[in-house]
């Protein structure tokens, strides 16, 4: 056995030499020293925080190969290309394989040939996989996006579950469970179903503070959408979500008419048109996604610039997650959602109508409702957002309510004349026809029914409708008032309606903003850097990024695989003129130094740099 300082010297000579890399971020030096010793781990860090180094590098520190269970079967070829491109030897196992292809990495993993192996849950619980496993020395199990194992969380896959599988028959198998978004239940059922009770848990920070979070008043939402890009995200790539595959179709034709490169991505498509879009979004540059949550666990493209949502996630575990796909390289990104009531009413009507059990509606409920006082709240979003994970938080000076905080007012007569409204129509009709009468609105419909007769007739008529129906979705947003959808959308007081009908308690709401277009800017968020580098710099950095957009496409694999922005940036800045200078530069390891060093070094000769 090793003593603790030789291993730690084996740890950071890895990093160094095969990924390029000086120092260890955060926590992962103790992680990788935990799992390189043969111990279990579970380890919660935000996306784009590292987390595949810490199984990856204690799979070559130990003996065998490190099997990574990984939902991702579309980004498997991309994960071992990426590890190919640092000299690790590296495959995957999965349904996309014909059976002469797994054939021949059976017989690699049996010969000893392989570092690390990935393999789809599905394939894994087969009883071939599992003899598989037993006839070869592994070196430990990763079990990636480890929350897919809670029944309670926001992406459960059922075969995760059957995953205790792997303590059970390889007991002396150290496992490293890891995910980016995990609230405590979520990780008390990971620890559980997994049989990982001894394991070391590792939170790290969830923040995220190159991420600006942005929530508007949705009135065209779609609109609302191309202004944010064109204004802030001109020719970035990004990821934009919606709830229903016919949205996802409509916003990317609409981007398209309107001059963007946008793809659709759902469940609903040819496989093979699927594969194709995501390939494109991951090789190409520029390129706006719209998709369903079906896109998008564990991609790796780092220079995602904006996440946008057209529709209200269901939790903040979710959003989180979605959100955390922009900016995976530490500069600055954006997450924008635009948000009304309908939101509201269509999220609770899903719920409702689930045919789940009493109590996962309930969960999720809390869910929705932790989701919403995100969207609602006048305080920092990224306070909240943290609190949600348990982690306390200065305001961020970065997120909207921090930048233009929201204008509060003491709303309780405001409320009072809407939930009276309610209560005189008999709880009987819907949204629209509620603030019609609120309003004083004369038509045919309110005097079939004799509305007009009402007291709370016209007593709300100084406001306009869209206010209105933003004191209205902070009313159900807040339990006050729910949604019948068995009714048809019939509006209904809760029961703590009471106490602010008879004037015991207050309610302060956020002051209605009427939607602005977006103004135009350089094309980056205010506050964005593209970089620090002089003219002659960047010029270099182009012709960099140009090179490695011509080797990407010549290897077939993505551009940021062959080298990320932040290491092209780095070149043309420290200019090395020899492979001993560009050695020292982040993200330059051995195996890319001997594959791209000359050329490199020939094109900032050529390119004029002593």
């Amino acid at each position: 056995m090793n003593t603790q300082g030789d291993l730690g010297a084996r740890a950071l000579h890895v990093l160094e030499t095969v990924f390029g890399y000086s120092s260890f971020r955060g926590e992962q030096a103790d992680i990788v020293d935990v799992v390189a010793r043969g111990g279990d781990a579970l380890v919660l860090m935000p996306t784009g925080g590292g987390k595949s180094l810490c199984y990856q590098i204690p799979s070559l520190l130990r003996d065998g190969v490190g099997v990574v269970v990984s939902p991702l079967i579309a980004l498997m070829q991309d994960q071992v290309d990426a590890l190919a491109e640092v000299g690790v030897r590296a495959a995957f196992l999965n349904s996309t394989q014909s059976f002469d292809e797994a054939l021949q990495i059976e017989r690699r993993l049996r010969g000893g040939d392989l570092d690390l192996l990935y393999v789809a849950p599905e394939r894994l619980m087969t009883s071939r996989c599992l003899a598989l496993l037993e006839s070869a020395k592994i070196a430990l199990f990763a079990i990636d996006e480890a929350h897919c194992v809670s029944q309670w969380g926001h992406d459960f896959r059922p075969e995760y579950i059957q995953l205790s599988v792997l303590h059970e028959r390889f007991p002396q198998v150290p496992r490293i469970a890891l995910t980016a978004t995990a609230d405590s239940q979520t990780r008390e059922e990971i620890i559980h179903r997994l049989q990982l009770e001894d394991a070391r848990m590792f939170v790290s920070s969830f923040d995220r503070p190159n991420i600006r979070y942005q929530i508007v008043e949705k009135a065209n939402g779609r609109k609302q959408l191309l202004d944010f890009i064109q204004s802030e995200h001109a020719g970035d790539a990004g990821v934009v979500y919606c709830l229903s595959r016919k949205k996802v179709e409509e916003t990317a034709e609409f981007l398209n008419e309107h001059g963007l490169n946008a793809l659709a991505y759902h469940a609903g498509m040819e496989t093979a048109v699927r594969s194709r879009n995501q390939a494109r979004f991951l090789r190409e540059e520029g390129i706006v996604m719209v998709a369903t949550i079906a896109f998008g666990m564990g991609i790796d493209k780092p220079d995602v610039r904006f996440v946008a949502h057209l529709d209200l996630p269901k939790s903040i575990e979710g959003y989180y997650q979605e959100t955390g796909r922009a900016g995976r390289d530490g500069l600055p990104a954006s997450a924008w959602m635009a948000y009304g009531l309908q939101d509201v009413v269509q999220q609770r009507r899903m719920i409702d109508e689930s045919e789940a059990g009493e109590t996962f509606k309930r969960v999720q409920s809390a869910k929705l409702d932790a989701m919403l006082g995100l969207c609602e709240t006048l305080h920092c979003r990224r306070t909240r957002l943290l609190d949600y994970f348990g982690q306390s938080s200065l305001p961020c000076g970065n997120c909207d309510t921090c930048i233009s905080p929201p204008g509060a007012y003491d709303a309780t007569v405001d409320v009072q004349k809407l939930l009276s409204t309610i209560y005189r129509v008999d709880q009987r009709f819907g949204a629209m026809h509620v603030l019609d009468v609120l309003r004083g609105v004369d038509s045919e419909k309110i005097r079939q029914r004799g509305h007009e007769q009402l007291s709370t007739f016209g007593i709300g008529s100084d406001r306009s409708e869209a206010e209105w129906r933003a004191i209205l979705r902070q009313v159900i947003a807040l339990g006050l008032v729910s949604v019948d959808h068995e009714a048809f959308g019939v509006l209904k007081l809760a029961d703590a309606a009471r106490p602010v009908l008879k004037g015991g308690e207050r309610v302060q709401l956020r002051v209605y903003q009427k939607p602005v277009k977006a103004r135009r800017t350089s094309g980056k968020p205010k506050g964005f850097v593209e970089t620090d580098l002089s003219a002659a710099e960047q010029t270099i950095f182009e012709k960099l990024r140009w090179w490695r957009m011509e080797t990407a496409r010549t290897h077939n694999v993505p551009a940021y695989v062959i080298f990320n922005d932040a290491t092209l940036r780095e070149i043309a800045k420290t200019q090395p003129a020899s492979l001993n200078e560009l050695r020292g530069v982040s993200g330059v390891g051995e195996k890319k130094l001997e594959t791209y060093g000359e050329e490199i070094v020939a094109l900032l000769e050529g390119a004029g740099v002593d």
